[in-house]
């Protein structure tokens, strides 16, 4: 799951599609895909929409980089509005509630899927990974894309340089802060440091625990949901990183996944972060590396659970012609195959979204050669329960914001870790009933 800032890349994205604008005889239908993907995963994506243009000559996906997931978002509600929307905008899996419960902006997938004549069947789909995306109803809404999930890697050179084991790596957070203070007492400056601070350290860390960072399962049964992640575990957690950060062993890097360069530079020895990190980390890293599970406290009943998916899922906008929706749906149908899908698993490190593409990656012998690639997957496909199937709030980049404010306070030793995450549930709260308000107003 990642932020992106704009940038200049911008150019050289539309640089690299501009191979693909010969037309032949025949006009093709064009499909506009509005996506937040930038640097190696960027070229993922144009590559995804290069492989599937040259495989048939009825349609043309063209991916449009619109700056982050939030701009994206804001710049596609502005487009809807005049009349010119995407056919396909990518929504990071915080937006999804804000997007089911936008009537008429959207057509549910599959509905695309159906009507197009496709079979489509979510049960194909690793269940963690369809579940957050489909109602109450059982409607499957958006096409399951970068789904990630929050795994932990450490730098193994650094590891061995502080007589840390690789074999092994921490595996709880009482290891964690172990190996922390043995990096420290190596020398090492930033010994560990997380991204995406709210996901990791309270979204996927409540799942993970088997315990609610919301009432009515996460959101998952109803807009009705108020925060509690003030809870004692909570507390207990945010303090116990709170200390690691006064004694310099834990370092925060700032927001979103600014943190991950510190890891891919050397600075920083650990991090919790997405498995779609990886492609950068396998391309970039000048060093031994390795990954692992999200760490847990050992003590906890029913930890560890699963974690919460992340990344970003596709939205098809209403107003479109058939043939373009016919064109959609050609264009997810490529997107499903197994070959496809395990291609892009291998090369990014997000999810392989079918349960086939999955058993694909696990035959060729990818997991094997590359220890800890499979991490995420293994995850993800635990079986659920009512506290960590996902989340699903609204107004959620609102609240992130807010978890980003107030865990800034606890870093920088500004508020004890209660009075952050009470402030947390306060004010995270009122977004909650103000979203609520608004829609069942609708309704």
């Amino acid at each position: 799951m990642t932020f992106f800032p704009r940038s200049k890349v911008v150019v050289s994205c539309l640089a690299a599609l501009s191979g693909l604008t010969h037309l032949g005889a025949q006009a093709q239908t064009e499909i506009q895909w509005w996506h937040s993907m930038l640097a190696v995963n960027g070229e993922w994506v144009n590559d995804l929409a290069k492989n599937f243009n040259a495989s048939q000559k009825e349609y043309k996906v063209v991916p449009v980089f619109k700056g982050s997931y939030d701009e994206s978002m804001t710049a596609a509600v502005a487009a809807f509005r005049a009349g010119n929307a995407p056919h396909i905008l990518q929504v990071f899996e915080v937006g999804t509630a804000t997007m089911m419960a936008s009537k008429g902006v959207i057509v549910p997938v599959g509905k695309v899927m159906q009507d197009a004549g496709f079979k489509f069947d979510p049960a194909a789909y690793v269940p963690a990974v369809a579940g957050y995306y489909t109602s109450p109803k059982g409607e499957m809404l958006s096409y399951p894309f970068n789904s990630s999930t929050t795994v932990f890697y450490f730098n193994k050179d650094a590891f061995k340089a502080a007589g840390i084991s690789t074999d092994k790596p921490p595996a709880t957070w009482p290891e964690v802060a172990l190996a922390a203070a043995k990096l420290k007492a190596n020398g090492h400056k930033c010994p560990l440091t997380v991204a995406w601070q709210g996901w990791t350290q309270l979204e996927s860390f409540s799942t993970w625990h088997n315990t609610e960072l919301a009432t009515q399962g996460n959101g998952m049964r109803g807009m009705n949901a108020r925060l509690v992640v003030n809870s004692p575990l909570h507390v207990r957690h945010i303090e116990n990183l709170g200390n690691m950060a006064k004694q310099g062993l834990f370092v925060y890097k700032g927001r979103g996944n600014v943190p991950e360069a510190t890891f891919v530079s050397g600075e920083c020895a650990m991090i919790t972060t997405s498995s779609g990190f990886y492609g950068n980390v396998a391309k970039n890293a000048k060093f031994g590396y390795g990954l692992s599970t999200l760490p847990y406290y050992p003590d906890v009943p029913g930890a560890p659970q699963n974690t919460v998916i992340g990344g970003a899922s596709l939205w098809v906008m209403s107003g479109k012609k058939a043939d373009e929706y016919k064109g959609v749906a050609t264009f997810f149908n490529y997107l499903s195959n197994a070959e496809v899908q395990s291609a892009s698993h291998k090369r990014t490190g997000y999810l392989p979204i079918t349960l086939a593409a999955f058993k694909l990656t696990e035959t060729s012998g990818f997991y094997k050669q590359n220890p800890g690639t499979d991490t995420a997957v293994n995850q993800m496909i635990r079986k659920t329960t009512d506290k960590s199937r996902g989340i699903r709030l609204g107004n959620y980049v609102q609240i992130r914001a807010i978890e980003d404010e107030e865990l800034e306070q606890v870093w920088a030793g500004k508020k004890s870790a209660k009075e952050a995450l009470d402030s947390i549930v306060t004010r995270g709260n009122e977004q909650l009933e103000r979203f609520e308000k608004a829609n069942t107003s609708k309704n």
